[in-house]
């Protein structure tokens, strides 16, 4: 076959293709948690198809900002932190501050979802915050002897089969004649409980624009393990691949809300155990008794790989940052693990001492945010669009036009919340 420059997609090879795929499924295996198995879940729930359109308008909204992260590290050869040094330090000083206040809040709320399905699964110990702690242990340890690899493997099979599961779900539930489907409406809830929801479910679908940073890495460390360059045309579609998934399993989700739990009378209970135990039993009702262990084993190795995909990447985001703030070319080891260290006991002091449900952490974490959204995105807008950023490399018109409509929602939205809350 005639050979073709690197900087080219290769058509007609798609078995390389399939090779070349990696961060655009990282991405969609961190992003599918908590955003879809309880905030899209809990849309459906509470609002039937009235959010429909929200889910998929904030996907629409942030992806330019989730593109640039590829876009930017395929092109340059450098993350997103790196960049966002050479905009200016006060960036990355920025970037550092939100990074801290944010993260031991998510690396808190994943990992007690997590313990909550683990409590349902494997029973032993009845409090989550037990089972939080031997989880941050055990993920520790994979990390430690480099086993990161197998899990990260196995999750790509696991996020098959709970996309045909859920699929499946849906369409059996659609057809059960003791199941109403409710219309697909539209709804607003801009008051009270309902706007502090709204921005929740925002602030994590599909996920919280930190995770563009960490896709950077991803892509750069790809690049660094394939023969041939992990290129540009490679990536978008790798991410594009990735993106596309989270907003199918997010609708996928929010229907089965939609059509189980919407006007039943029930309502998610916001202990976590037993959260966990109405989320299970939804897929019960759909498909049958035989599905509970099934669903059961996928729901907690997704969050499982999202609470380990946190701890590796948060520690990974801030040591990189640290070495940037100190001007070192070299980025000391020791720095991840000190960050390891310090987002475990910071984890544990929120889930100890500050957790009063799951769901009020969940509000909390998403919250913050989506407040912090606008500051990422007009980060990586002025980086994709600076000249560090090579010619062929930089958003087309269109692109720009989107992205810059979409730090114009995010901002007003933000305002939107803050100005509300305090009146």
């Amino acid at each position: 076959m005639e050979t073709v420059k690197t900087t080219q997609y290769k058509k007609g090879k798609w078995s390389q293709f399939l090779k070349m795929l990696g961060p655009g499924l990282l991405f969609a295996g961190s992003a599918v948690g908590v955003s879809h198995l309880i905030q899209a879940t809990q849309a459906g729930a509470n609002y039937g198809y009235g959010l429909l359109w929200l889910v998929i308008l904030i996907h629409f909204v942030k992806y330019p900002f989730f593109e640039f992260g590829p876009r930017y590290a395929a092109s340059t050869g450098e993350d997103l932190i790196t960049g966002y040094k050479k905009i200016g330090r006060w960036v990355l000083i920025l970037f550092s501050i939100v990074t801290v206040l944010t993260m031991f809040i998510i690396q808190a709320v994943v990992t007690v979802v997590t313990a909550s399905l683990a409590v349902n699964i494997f029973g032993v110990f009845e409090s989550p915050i037990i089972w939080a702690g031997i989880l941050l242990v055990i993920c520790t340890v994979i990390l430690i002897i480099g086993k990161y690899k197998l899990l990260d493997n196995l999750i790509k099979i696991v996020i098959i089969v709970l996309t045909v599961s859920t699929l499946l779900a849906v369409i059996l539930a659609y057809t059960n004649n003791n199941i109403s489907a409710p219309p697909i409406t539209f709804e607003l809830p801009i008051q009270g409980a309902g706007l502090v929801f709204l921005i929740a479910l925002m602030g994590w679908m599909p996920a919280p624009l930190d995770l563009s940073v960490w896709h950077s890495i991803w892509t750069t460390e790809k690049q660094k393990a394939t023969n041939e360059d992990f290129n540009l045309n490679y990536s978008l579609k790798d991410f594009r691949i990735g993106y596309f998934g989270t907003i199918v399993l997010a609708v996928f989700f929010l229907s089965l809300g939609a059509l189980i739990m919407f006007n039943s009378g029930e309502e998610f209970s916001p202990s976590g155990a037993k959260f966990a135990a109405q989320l299970i039993n939804m897929y019960v009702t759909a498909l049958g008794d035989w599905a509970k262990w099934l669903i059961a084993i996928a729901a907690f190795t997704t969050m499982f790989s999202t609470t380990l995909t946190c701890l590796d990447a948060l520690p990974r985001v801030m040591s990189r940052a640290t070495t940037l703030l100190q001007d070192k070319e070299e980025e000391p080891k020791s720095y991840y693990w000190i960050w390891i260290i310090l987002l475990i006991i910071g984890a544990m002091i929120i889930l100890i001492f500050f957790m009063q449900s799951m769901k009020q952490l969940v509000l909390v974490a998403t919250i913050l945010s989506f407040l912090t959204t606008p500051f990422f995105a007009i980060a990586n807008y002025a980086l994709i669009t600076g000249k560090n950023v090579p010619d062929y490399a930089k958003p087309n018109r269109a692109l720009r036009i989107w992205a810059l409509l979409g730090i114009v929602f995010l901002i007003g939205f933000s305002l939107l919340y803050v100005f509300t809350m305090l009146l």
